[in-house]
């Protein structure tokens, strides 16, 4: 009648993962659960959920999620499947594809945008 299947670990967490101001990261991560990056990551970012760049946050990399804001710093290749949002005291340098863009007043957004479609989505499916 009733489940009683026990909760993950990461159930009982939030599914959230922290990294921390003054902490560096050489290398990729790979996550399925949400993420908030106040550190420094030297590397690409892989997630089937979101990632928040906190204001001290800094990504040099790739960033391959399904959705993002950005408050600090972020140089390399983003593609979002979602909605990109970035906040007035964010850095984006790099090329950016999303499914919807939200840029605060004050931003420094220097790259170039490719906004994903649902035709252009589809057309990417039927390729594979």
């Amino acid at each position: 009648m009733f489940d009683n299947k026990p909760k993950s670990y990461t159930d009982l967490l939030g599914k959230t993962n922290r990294i921390v101001e003054g902490t560096t990261i050489k290398g990729n991560i790979d996550s399925i659960a949400d993420f908030r990056l106040d550190g420094h990551l030297i590397g690409d970012f892989n997630s089937k959920g979101k990632l928040v760049v906190g204001p001290a946050g800094c990504v040099s990399g790739n960033i391959t999620c399904l959705n993002v804001d950005v408050e600090g710093k972020v140089e390399g290749k983003l593609y979002i499947e979602e909605i990109l949002n970035v906040k007035s005291k964010a850095v984006i340098q790099g090329e950016v594809t999303c499914g919807k863009l939200a840029v605060e007043p004050g931003a420094d957004f220097s790259a170039t945008c490719t906004m994903k479609t649902d035709k252009s989505a589809q057309l990417e499916n039927d390729e594979q």
